[in-house]
């Protein structure tokens, strides 16, 4: 069969339908910051296991509906059909009914919702407030007459409140407190977080071009949003490498450097390359370089609060 008349990516079956229906590749930009602002906590407060749980919980449920909305919408505007590359395919090729992939996704704000009235209960009624934008700005995402996914702030917006409010949230729950150095360790997070937003617009630019989006990657074009990818890249790391030089963290947190080879392959895997299948290892190398970032930032400050 051609192209045409067959899928870019096959089905799945039985369980993993639902597995996938999450988009489980993305729930690194959920649990990522969570453990980052909890173990920054340590230096303050003893950590409360079962408050970082909560935590941790109601954010990947807040990122999984997040996602489902994601495909509801896009379905409903006509811009995933089965024979596009990268979806989480329920609708389109598993033959799940629309209502209940919307249905799914409120409920999980619901459950999040649940979890978010005991973790105010255990640190302030503000994280409520909090809370709810969070959730307004994760539905609006996709959803709404003029979906945040389409305009050029995408990337910041989503990389704002995924990186730096989770992770301050995460922090305060412990702590009762926010503190400036914690900020400026959350933006590298932001920074790579909007890194694979951009990823996902960079391979979808001709689709979402001929749907009349304005992400940034259609404004800067295919070489000059890869350009910005490779920037936001070395600005995460030499973030960090500036926050020691000024003293404000501990050289441990050159650990993420560790990490570099993966945002190298991210960048070589996008460049002249222009059919959506050929960018995935690219996606993917991008979504790695904020999970071991995260991961390695996580252990640079476990190890320095240990010895």
């Amino acid at each position: 069969m051609n192209a045409q008349s067959s899928p870019a990516i096959g089905p799945d079956k039985g369980w993993r339908i639902w597995w996938q229906l999450t988009r489980p590749h993305t729930l690194t930009a959920g649990f990522v910051p969570v453990i980052l602002g909890t173990v920054l906590a340590l230096g303050i407060a003893r950590i409360n296991l079962l408050l970082f749980a909560a935590m941790l919980v109601a954010t990947l449920l807040i990122q999984a509906a997040t996602n489902m909305f994601n495909e509801y919408y896009d379905y409903k505007r006509g811009l995933d059909t089965e024979h596009s590359v990268g979806i989480g395919g329920a609708i389109v090729r598993n033959g799940i009914k629309p209502k209940t992939v919307l249905h799914l996704a409120f409920a999980f704000f619901g459950a999040a919702m649940l979890i978010g009235v005991y973790i105010c209960s255990q640190s302030s009624w503000w994280i409520a407030v909090i809370g709810t934008v969070c959730m307004l700005v994760a539905y609006l995402y996709t959803a709404g007459p003029f979906p945040i996914s389409s305009t050029p702030l995408g990337e910041l917006i989503s990389g704002f409140f995924m990186g730096v409010i989770i992770i301050l949230i995460s922090f305060f729950i412990q702590t009762k407190t926010i503190t400036w150095p914690i900020v400026f360790i959350s933006i590298p997070i932001m920074i790579l977080i909007g890194a694979i937003m951009l990823s996902n617009n960079i391979r979808d630019l001709d689709g979402d071009k001929a749907n009349g989006r304005k992400t940034i990657a259609i404004l800067l074009g295919r070489k000059g949003a890869i350009l910005l990818l490779a920037a936001m890249f070395a600005l995460s790391y030499l973030w960090m490498a500036g926050l020691v030089l000024f003293g404000v963290v501990t050289p441990w947190v050159l650990l993420v450097f560790v990490s570099t080879p993966k945002p190298v392959r991210a960048i070589k895997g996008f460049i002249g390359k222009s059919e959506p299948l050929q960018m995935l290892p690219a996606m993917k190398a991008t979504a790695q370089t904020n999970t071991i970032f995260g991961v390695l930032l996580s252990i640079s400050f476990l190890i320095d609060h240990f010895i």
